[in-house]
């Protein structure tokens, strides 16, 4: 039981700590030239609908 309690607080943490790491990141601009290339390619109808 008390290794299940810390699994899931482990689990818990590394996922907060990838959010802030993905929201630092796309705050400082370093997602853009992956969102400006998704975007060229979805313009030029290299994208499929889910």
């Amino acid at each position: 039981e008390s290794f299940a309690a810390f699994r899931d607080w482990f689990i818990e943490y590394e996922n907060s700590r990838w959010d802030r790491q993905i929201e630092a990141d796309a705050v400082s601009g370093k997602l853009d030239s992956l969102i400006d290339e998704a975007l060229a390619e979805h313009r030029a109808g290299k994208t499929k609908p889910l």
